[in-house]
This record gives structure tokens, sequence and C-alpha cells, in this order.
């Protein structure tokens, strides 16, 4: 094992390509991929049109947990298409049902010093693991999948120093929310959070994983922990101890910065609508009336969290005036809380047990009423997000949740006297029924494709220019469920570009689409951070359909940004951040020798306005990336390589 960070050690075992220079362009060796319905089956399309025979990873495993609704046909068609999908091209196939992607994931899949890359934006929970967890679009877990290397740029290692340990009624969820505050939703991109010092060891897995999965919501490409003797009697609990291996920073490893956490020093904290980092302490705001109460996620759904909960509630009932639910993160959570007898106690109280999956964090099911406030335990507050327009969504601790869920209303969790004592199990119950193997050869699998399964859309390669109009102006922190908003009526068609595309920005104007399809090509002029939020591709992909072939803002999101490139939508930055005020919504752009330009490796083009303005953009790209855009996209660029 190389010197240096944990982070390090293992991008140095995995580096295919470039050098470990932060900032500069690398390429690793994906050991693992994950998938969940929303984006795996668009996932899985793009798989199959490279046209190998079998996925040539270790592991990839397909997870059924955020479309679980099934309120017609699409849902259901598209479970069996993922299953005979993973059938034939040697996927292991997690039921619905069976949990949340990253909860069982960590349960059944982790491996210390392995590389896992994920089509969801929380992939870095496995983190919790030791492992170097990412976040991608779609289309780059399908190269994963064949085989290829995943390209980044070489992140810096932020090194998070924790010492103490954790008061009563204090958690993991909290130490993530105080570093959202410190940092911002923007804080981390660019970086990997890792996590050393002697309050490492006062922390189980499923603490570390709360805290890895929260890690996204700085914007960070991915969080990573030691593994230790920590991690290694997690894996003895899971029966799965034989592939444990220790991987500790360095003595004198050296991280780009360093920041101090006091664990002792934390209490109850906040995320207040509608931001992840708009983050102050519980006491502050006591008092607050509360209608919706949920414990679920895969920030906060894992056995330790049910049984806080469980236990702080055992002898008293649900307030009158709340709903209180329970989202288990796993069937195997589900059972370990039967087995203790924490389900009786809850459902006594009065809670309301729902199935394992993503359910309400992902806007399936579980609104809010109207002008009330929800508490979560969930990993996004963004606005609507929820389902209910306005919503009032705080993100808080499993503590802080049945704290409210008791008393009403916002309450520090401290009030509750002493806090249960919580006991990670010796073994847990391993029961993968639910997880169903790929046969050997699945070459004579037939796979199953419902009417609402579309062929993908083919997109021409970049023109020499592009004469562009700007159909949209957006501010700053705009999140990819602005672009392509999730719930109940929308994700069932993420497996139908022309009919998901129908509501590309319909949560910032609702006649986008349409107007749309009255010209183009167009451009979107947006402000600092845009496209946080999910890693879904259709947020790239849509506009795409729609004729938007550049995308000028001052920040992206480094998930969206990727997924621009992977289908062929030019992403450029403003020089000048002033410029953004001289670009109004309707106005007229022209690019000329954009083509050239990418292929020559110009660090800047500019962009002359109708009325003769002239305004220089950033094109902050690697060879590839360049590459892959002259194409029209990563599928262009893929079918003449492999």
């Amino acid at each position: 094992m190389p010197k240096g960070t944990v982070t390090q050690k293992i991008i140095e075992r995995h580096l295919v390509e470039g050098t470990m220079t932060p900032g500069e362009p690398i390429a690793i060796k994906i050991d693992q991929t994950l998938t969940q319905d929303a984006t795996g089956t668009m996932a899985y399309l793009e798989f199959e049109s490279i046209g190998i025979d079998r996925v040539r990873t270790e592991l990839s495993v397909s997870y059924v947990d955020h479309n679980l609704l099934q309120t017609d046909f699409k849902n259901a068609d598209d479970h069996r298409f993922l299953q005979s999908i993973a059938a034939r091209y040697g996927i292991y196939f997690s039921r619905p049902g069976n949990g949340i992607c990253h909860q069982v994931h960590l349960e059944r899949f982790s491996r210390p010093g392995r590389t896992l890359l994920g089509s969801d934006s929380h992939t870095p929970t496995a983190g919790g693991c030791g492992m170097l967890a990412i976040g991608a679009g779609g289309m780059d877990v399908a190269l994963a999948m064949a085989g290829q290397p995943f390209h980044l740029r070489m992140p810096h290692v932020v090194g998070i120093h924790l010492t103490g340990a954790l008061p009563e009624w204090v958690s993991a969820k909290d130490v993530i929310l105080e570093l959202l505050r410190r940092l911002s939703v923007k804080g981390g991109i660019g970086k990997v959070m890792e996590y050393f010092g002697p309050g490492v060891k006062t922390l189980s897995v499923p603490d570390r994983a709360a805290i890895a999965n929260l890690g996204t919501e700085l914007g960070a490409t991915s969080t990573v922990f030691p593994s230790d003797d920590v991690t290694r009697e997690f894996l003895r609990a899971q029966d799965r101890v034989e592939v444990w291996e220790e991987i500790l920073p360095d003595p004198d490893a050296h991280y780009s910065q360093v920041i101090e956490i006091e664990l002792d020093k934390m209490e109850p904290m906040a995320a207040c609508p509608s931001s992840p980092d708009n983050v102050v302490p519980i006491r502050e705001i006591e008092g607050k009336k509360v209608a919706q109460v949920i414990v679920g996620s895969c920030a906060n759904s894992s056995f330790r969290d049910i049984q806080v909960v469980s236990k702080a509630i055992k002898g008293k009932t649900v307030h009158p005036d709340v709903s209180f639910e329970i989202n288990p993160g796993s069937r195997q959570v589900l059972e370990m809380a039967a087995k203790e007898g924490l389900l009786m106690d809850l459902i006594h109280a009065g809670a309301r047990i729902h199935q394992s999956g993503c359910l309400g964090c992902i806007g399936m099911g579980q609104a809010p009423p109207t002008d009330s406030i929800s508490l979560r335990t969930f990993t996004r507050n963004f606005p609507g997000r929820s389902g209910t327009k306005p919503d009032y969504v705080y993100l808080v601790s499993p503590e802080t949740a049945v704290a409210a869920a008791i008393t009403g209303e916002i309450t520090d969790p401290r009030r509750l006297g002493k806090a249960p004592t919580l006991e990670e199990p010796r073994e847990y119950i391993v029961n993968d029924s639910s997880i169903i193997a790929p046969p050997e050869d699945g070459s004579t699998v037939e796979i199953v494709r419902g009417p609402n399964i579309k062929p993908l859309p083919k997109f021409d390669p970049m023109p020499d220019d592009l004469k562009l109009t700007v159909i949209l102006k957006v501010g700053d922190n705009i999140t990819t469920d602005h672009i392509m908003p999730a719930g109940s009526k929308i994700l069932p068609l993420r497996s139908n570009c022309p009919a998901i595309s129908e509501y590309c920005f319909s949560a910032v104007d609702p006649e986008f689409a349409k107007r749309a399809k009255e010209g183009g090509p167009w451009a979107v002029v947006g402000g600092e951070n845009y496209g946080q939020g999910s890693s879904r591709e259709h947020a790239a992909l849509a506009p795409r359909y729609l004729g938007v072939r550049a995308k000028i803002v001052k920040g992206f999101a480094r998930i969206h940004k990727a997924n621009l490139i992977n289908f062929g939508i030019v992403p450029l930055t403003f020089k000048d951040p002033a410029d953004y005020e001289r670009i109004e919504q309707g106005a007229c752009i022209t690019i000329h020798g954009i083509r050239e330009a990418l292929m020559n490796g110009a660090q800047e083009v500019t962009a002359t306005l109708d009325d003769g303005t002239e305004i220089g953009l950033i094109l902050e790209l690697s060879n590839r990336d360049r590459e892959i855009l002259t194409k029209g996209g990563l599928l262009n660029w893929v079918r003449d390589r492999v």
C-alpha cells in the first residue's frame, strides 16, 4: 500500500491515466458499480448499445428502490426490464422492497480499498466502509460496466480531524450538518473529504456512512473513512469479514486543508428550508409546530437509526397532530428491528411503517400537508422536492425527529431525559433471498421491454459554429430537480426520453418544453453551482433532446457538468462573472469556431451577442472531454472506440 492519505492510497492503486496532481485529469479503474431504477433503466440502455456480452467489473448491482409505487404499468414494467437485463449481462439484481441501494450495498457488498461508481449522487455512502465511492451519470456507469476507466480531475483531499466523542442525543447527522453550516453546498467541489483522528474510532460504520452520505451535499467528489477495527467488526457482523483489510492514513499524510471538529462539543442541528446548508442549532428554532416527521432515506435508515427512535418513543405515543412515518433502509434493518422488538414499540406508539425504499426522499409519496412543517432525516430539502408547494422541510437527526414526533413541535432531544443505550449487533440477520445472482451464461435470457421503454435518441456531432438563442436564464444553486423534476408523475418516464422531456425545466418555466420545440438551437444561462443535487443524467439528456447545445454559467456542479459533456452540451463558464448580467433571456449568441476550439485545446472562446458585445467564456475541459463534445456525445465517442 503506498503512503499518504486513505484516498491517495486507493487512487494510486487504481490509477490508469494521469498523475495525482490536484486538478489534473486522471482515470481510475472501477471495481464495482451500482445503479438504482430511476437512473438504471437509461444506464442499461446505454450499456446495451455499447455492444458487449457481459459486464467487466468485479461486481455490478442493479437496485430497485426509487420507483416503488405502481400506480400503472410503467414502474412494474421497468422492474421486469431491469431484472431481465441484469440476468442477461451478469449483474446482481436487488428486488423492490429489499432496500435502498446505498444501505444494502453498505451491508452486503461494500469492500475496503475498492472503487465504486454509482448512478446516484449519494454513492459515497460506501465511504463509511473504507471505499472510494463516487456518484456519476448513468453513461459513465455504463462505460465502467464495460470495463472502461472513470475519468475525473484529481481531487484535493481535505482532512476532517475528529477528536472526542459525541454527547448524548447527538449523532453523526449533526456532525455533517455542522460541516454543511461551515462550508456550504459548494464547499466540497473538487475535493474528497477524508475523516481521521482519534474521534473516528468512536463512530460505528453506520455513523460513518451517514456522514459520507451527506458529503454529497457539500458538492464533494467523495467522502472516505479509514478501514480499521471498527470496520472489521461491522463486516464480521455482516458475515463478510474475509473482505476486510486495514487501510489507515500515514502519520505524516498530507491534506490540502485540515478542518477540526470536536465531537464532544457537537449539539443537535437542523438544515432549515430550503437548502441542506441552511443550518442552525435546534435550540434556536425550538417550539415550531410540526405536522409530519419521517425517519428514513439513504442517510438515516440503518438499524442504529431505527433503534434510537424506537427506544426513545417506547412507552410514549405519537403527538396527535403529527404523522410519524418510518422508512427502514433495507430488509435487513426491518428484520433486525422485528427480531429486537423495535417494530412493536414503534407500531404501538402510533408510527406508520412503510416498505424499505427511498419513498418521500425522492418525492415518491409522503408529501406533507399544506403550509406545515415536515421534519425529515433525509438528504435534501430543495423547494418543492417533497411534492408540496410551498414546503417547509427541515433535515434533522433521528434523535431530533423522534423528539418532535413525541412533542408535536421542534424540540431539542436533550429535553427527553437520559438517552437510550444503543447496541451494535454482534451478528446481523443475513438474508440475501431478495438479491438475485445472474446466471453463469445469460446469452439466452430474453430482455423484457414494456411499451414505455423507448430507444435512445441519436445526436449529431458538434457544428463548426454555434448560433444560439438564450431560451432561459436562471440564478445560483439551480438543482437537477429544477431542471428535471422527480416525483411519482415524472420518474416513471425515465426510460422514455420524448415523454420525460415534456417536463424539462417545468419547475422554473412551465412553458420551456413547448418553447424549445418551436426553434433552436438554444443556450441556457445560469449562476453559481449550476446543476447541484442528484446525478440524474436526464437533466442533461432532456435539454439536449430539446435542442440545448450550450450552458453558460458562473460555475458547475461536478456530476452535472460531466453529464452535459456526455450528451454533447458544451459547458462554458464566464471569464468575468459580471458578464452574467449582460446576457438576457432571448438574446442571440454566436460562438464562431467552437469545433476548432475544442479540437485545438483552446482554453477560451468568445461569444458575440446580437448587439455586437463580446464576452469571454472558459472551456475547462480535458482532451477526452473535447473529443466527446466534437463527436456529439459520449455514446458516439464510445461506438467509435469499443
